[in-house]
């Protein structure tokens, strides 16, 4: 390892980290803590005494005694299993197609193949006896 990185580096935050470290350290300020840096009052009139102005500044300086932990997966040792499904031969699976097929046709309602003249003779009828419209 080189000096480099054995060194802490400065944490960084994602803005969602900051959002809720100014907000909980404005709300603390709001409440009557005590400022952890020492700034002027001309600074605080410029500001106009605002908590998350104040809350910025002691982040930026880095006072706040505050870290994040932010978690990492863990990494896993070992071979990965594979799932075992259980085979079935393909005579069972025709087997079973056909048992289908057969409930379906016995419950259900065969339905004929429509043929294109079918559908214009009952387009034409429906034309006869109605209004038309957008004509």
């Amino acid at each position: 390892m080189t000096p480099a990185q054995t060194q802490p580096q400065p944490q960084v935050f994602t803005k969602y980290e900051k959002a809720r470290i100014l907000g909980a350290r404005a709300l603390q300020l709001a409440m009557n803590a005590p400022l952890l840096l020492k700034i002027s009052e001309e600074d605080l009139q410029k500001i106009n005494y605002d908590v998350l102005k104040i809350a910025e500044i002691e982040l930026d300086s880095g006072v706040l005694p505050i870290s994040i932990k932010k978690p990492f997966p863990e990494k896993k040792e070992g071979k990965l299993k594979r799932d075992v499904a259980p085979k079935v031969s393909d005579k069972k699976v025709e087997g079973g197609e056909e048992t289908e097929e057969d409930k379906i046709g016995s419950e259900g309602e065969i339905m004929e193949l429509a043929n294109p003249e079918d559908e214009g003779e009952a387009a034409d009828e429906g034309d006869e006896g109605g209004e038309s419209y957008g004509e």
